[in-house]
């Protein structure tokens, strides 16, 4: 589906959706990310932290009144059925970052569901917060991230893989992995730089501490 851009930006955007957040990984994220998108009900947290969002993406069925009323201007109804919010949002924004804040701890279905648009648009660009962890789509092929030893670290294949990492606790080489066969959960980081070399959809998890380390990886 190509979608018609609503917001494009060059700097990074905090894209907030409606699932119970964490008011001070809010904050985090708009300290790195003060430009606002809400993708529908995610528009009651930007009125509680008292932004006013570039726009407010989605079917709108669980936005407030008050919310609809306040952000009546920046309103983009799309009422497409077989999109979630969050994927209605991802793809009608454009920016080097994005910060995706509501959209994991809810219900289950929503969870597994943005994990799963994070696959399939190859999303390398967007970095997803749940309670105190976080989560980007590796880049495929070669790459590096700068992390603290002792941080636990998963690599969690979103469809089939294959991975050689060098500086974990376990390493992988060239392992074929998959959501139905082989993972690396509870895994950790051994020295200061992990390399990974990837090939397919793999979900990196972290430690939110490691916020700084991720958008660097993101942006580089």
């Amino acid at each position: 589906m190509l979608a018609d851009l609503i917001v494009h930006v060059s700097t990074p955007l905090t894209l907030v959706g409606g699932a119970e957040i964490d008011n001070n990984h809010l904050n985090i994220c708009l300290s790195v990310a003060p430009s606002v998108v809400a993708a529908d009900g995610g528009a009651d947290h930007a009125l509680r932290a008292n932004r006013v969002p570039l726009a407010v993406i989605g079917d709108m069925d669980s936005l407030s009144d008050t919310a609809r009323q306040t952000f009546a201007d920046v309103l983009h109804w799309v009422e497409e059925q077989e999109t979630t919010d969050f994927e209605k949002a991802l793809v009608r924004i454009k920016a080097p970052l994005v910060l995706a804040i509501g959209f994991l701890g809810g219900r289950l279905d929503h969870t597994l569901s943005a994990l799963a648009v994070l696959a399939r648009r190859r999303a390398h660009h967007v970095v997803m917060i749940s309670g105190e962890d976080i989560c980007i789509l590796a880049r495929e092929g070669r790459s590096s991230l700068d992390l603290t030893p002792g941080d636990r670290l998963a690599l969690m294949p979103l469809g089939a893989t294959r991975a050689t990492t060098q500086g974990l606790r376990w390493n992988l080489s060239d392992s074929a992995m998959a959501p139905d066969a082989m993972v690396s959960s509870s895994n950790a980081v051994e020295t200061s730089r992990v390399t990974l070399d990837i090939a397919g959809p793999m979900l990196i998890t972290l430690p939110m501490s490691a916020m700084a380390a991720v958008t660097a990886y993101v942006r580089a």
